[in-house]
């Protein structure tokens, strides 16, 4: 993440450098903005990225139990 002093940048510089990483933007020393490239997203992961829901729903999936790959492949093998 890059951090920046409002008092030191454009807008056009802002938007360039926040495809490659974010921007976080100070002003007086404290931060007062956080600026994301969004060039590379659909218009599907925008919405996704600030639904509160998908994210629940992300956080109890990552506390499910796992398998391995190669657990996987042979259930996958077994059912054929």
């Amino acid at each position: 993440m890059k951090e920046v002093n409002l008092e030191a940048i454009t807008l056009e510089n802002c938007i360039s450098d926040a495809q490659k990483e974010q921007i976080l933007i100070n002003r007086d020393g404290k931060p007062v903005a956080l600026i994301i490239g969004l060039e590379d997203m659909d218009s599907e992961q925008l919405e996704l990225s600030k639904d509160s829901n998908f994210w629940k729903l992300i956080a109890l999936r990552r506390q499910e139990k796992t398998i391995s790959r190669a657990e996987l492949e042979r259930r996958l093998s077994n059912e054929l």
